[in-house]
């Protein structure tokens, strides 16, 4: 039997290069600097940076990339039990140009198929993720090949338990199709406790870009916690009870990527505190403007007196907007 962890998250990984230079194209000359990628792998950073027990379920290549990202995760207190190494291709890389900083464009060079869409189920997968406080699903791990069937399965299996959480992460390049991923998306939505997506996702899983309706339609279908964001609105988390919505706070934007993984992390944290819906907005709200002050994602993931100080510094240390 293994160790009950904290969080477990699932999907993809890679070695991300960001370009140094702010505003430069891709037809630019540029530098780049390397750091560990894939939102689900950055999502288990967040938590671990926390103190929470976090693994995250994924591939990488038999290559020295992939050698770096595990020395990295375990560098971060980011269990790689269950980090496999497929010998049949390489670890994934993207490239990510600051153009413009608040929207980088990114390529992915992930090839037909990554080492990530492969994984394979066993007893000590299954154990581990049944037991954890907290089970992480990437919309993109139910995108392709035997990775997407374990997440599947794996939602039965936890049927609700909390917490499940689904982000709605959503990058069409990944899919056969958009009907493809709907579908995907329902599965998760009705296995799930909480649901995070920005509205554009929203619109893909119930059909609307407004806030309070989509929230409506994910607690209409039994999810506890409905969070949507709004990009430079803030964003908006909703129970049956109460809903509220947290405001932006005045940064300086240099990599707009990330933000999304250090929210969830810091989600994860006040989830398994039990703080309540405010405090938990207030808190990852500014977790993810922290990291988008800094070029990378991994390595910018704050720590919880990090957090609390920006909140402090934008009169936010009561957790409430």
């Amino acid at each position: 039997m293994t160790q009950v962890r904290d969080l477990i998250t699932v999907g993809r990984i890679s070695v991300d290069l960001y370009a140094q230079e702010l505003g430069a194209s891709f037809t630019d000359p540029q530098t780049f600097s390397k750091s560990v990628g894939g939102s689900p792998t950055n999502v288990a950073v967040a938590g671990a940076r926390y103190g929470l027990a976090s693994a995250v379920i994924t591939q990488v290549g038999a290559d020295p990339l992939g050698d770096y990202v595990r020395q990295r995760l375990h560098h971060w207190g980011v269990d790689t039990e269950f980090v496999g190494v497929d010998e049949s291709a390489p670890t994934p890389v993207v490239l990510a140009a600051m153009d413009p900083p608040e929207d980088p464009k990114i390529v992915f060079y992930r090839g037909d198929r990554p080492p990530d869409v492969s994984v394979q189920r066993t007893a000590a997968l299954d154990d581990a993720v049944a037991r954890t406080r907290a089970f992480w699903v990437s919309l993109g791990a139910m995108a392709a090949g035997s990775t997407a069937a374990c997440v599947r399965e794996w939602l039965d299996m936890r049927q609700r338990s909390q917490h499940v959480i689904t982000d709605l992460d959503f990058r069409p390049s990944m899919w056969p199709s958009i009907e493809a991923a709907r579908e995907a998306t329902s599965f998760a939505i009705d296995r799930s406790t909480v649901v995070v997506g920005n509205r554009a996702e929203c619109d893909v899983a119930v059909g609307t870009t407004d806030a309070d309706e989509a929230a409506d339609a994910f607690l209409a279908r039994g999810v506890h916690l409905a969070i949507v964001k709004l990009g430079g609105g803030g964003v908006m988390l909703a129970t049956e009870r109460e809903r509220v919505r947290i405001d932006p706070l005045s940064i300086d934007v240099v990599c707009g990527l990330g933000a999304g993984d250090a929210f969830g992390g810091a989600l994860v944290h006040g989830l398994l505190q039990e703080w309540d819906i405010a405090t938990i907005g207030e808190f990852a709200n500014a977790a993810g403007a922290l990291v988008v002050e800094q070029l990378t994602c991994a390595d910018a993931m704050p720590e919880e007196s990090h957090v609390r100080a920006m909140m402090v510094q934008n009169g936010r240390a009561e957790g409430h907007s």
